[in-house]
This record gives structure tokens, C-alpha cells and sequence, in this order.
């Protein structure tokens, strides 16, 4: 194959969004996808996709498959197949709800399970959301922080509302 014709072929990379309900995985995938925010809160059952296609430098055109995960996922018989064939997991909570950070230990261990012999191990990213409540938050920053290091994995400050950060992870 040419190098034009290698340029032509657009590669997939598969990102799973998890975290508890309501925690804003949905409304994160949303404003990356779409640059849209909606204050409605619609729990999503099971799978939901959002698709993005985007220039990477050094990596060409890219197609962005974003898989959020229902926060109830984690009790269901379907979790392993979300994960599977992962490039990248994030790990969302809501900085305003200690239980959602809580829970990252528990998602964690499932993802770790699923995941121990896909060859090349996914990419993990913790992702506290809502970040524009800050006078609300109940996770203090050294929590996150611990966990992220403890685990060997990337840690992110975002807010789906104003956007910020979102673009980065």
C-alpha cells in the first residue's frame, strides 16, 4: 500500500465511558461530540454511542467510537462486553458525590478483570466532572489524586456544562 492510500484509511480507536449514575458521562461524550449541554438528566440504559471523527497529528484521520456506559452497568451481565476491544477507559465521578468516587475502586477491579488478557492493555483515565461546581465538591482533590497515582493512571479535571478541560482528556 502507498503512503496516499495508507493516509486514506481512517482508523477506529474505541473509548468506554463508566462511572455511576449521574456522575455526567453522557453529558461529557455530548459536549465532546456535539459542543452541546443538556441540564435534563436521562439515566442511560445499558449502551449508548457517540461517534467523532477528528485529525490526530501523526495518526491522520481518526474515528472516535465512545461507548458511555449505564451507570447500573456495573451489577449487569453486559459490562465485559462494553469493555472489550477498549483502547480507552475513563473512569468518571462527580466531584459533588463522594459515592460515585467511591465506586471507582469497585469499576476499576471489573475493568482490570475484563481486560487482563486484551493485548494492548487499554489506555485508563480518571475523569472527575463537574468542575464548575467546585464550591460544591465533596471529593477533595488529594483523594483523587491518591487513587490516580496509587492505580498508575492518568487524572483529569473536566466540566460537561462549560466544557472546560473537556477537550483534553
Amino acid at each position: 500500500m502507498s503512503d496516499s492510500e495508507d493516509e486514506a484509511v481512517e482508523r477506529q480507536l474505541k473509548i468506554v465511558i463508566v462511572g455511576e449514575a449521574g456522575s455526567g458521562k453522557t453529558c461529557l461524550a455530548s459536549r465532546y461530540c456535539h459542543d452541546e449541554f443538556t441540564r435534563q438528566y436521562f439515566p442511560t440504559a445499558g449502551v449508548d454511542f457517540f461517534l467523532k471523527r477528528t485529525v490526530l497529528s501523526g495518526a491522520g484521520n481518526i474515528t472516535l467510537q465512545i461507548w458511555d456506559v449505564g451507570g447500573q452497568s456495573l451489577a449487569g451481565n453486559m459490562l465485559d462486553k462494553y469493555i472489550f476491544g477498549a483502547d480507552v477507559i475513563l473512569l468518571v465521578f462527580d466531584i459533588t458525590n463522594i459515592v460515585s468516587f467511591d465506586s471507582l475502586e469497585e469499576w476499576l477491579d471489573t475493568i482490570r478483570k475484563v481486560t487482563v488478557s486484551q493485548e494492548p492493555q487499554p489506555m485508563i483515565a480518571v475523569v472527575a466532572n463537574k468542575c464548575d461546581l467546585e464550591h460544591k465538591r465533596k471529593v477533595r482533590p488529594d483523594r483523587q489524586h491518591k487513587f490516580s497515582q496509587e492505580n498508575g493512571l492518568s487524572s483529569h479535571l473536566v466540566s460537561a456544562r462549560t466544557g472546560e478541560m473537556v477537550s483534553y482528556i
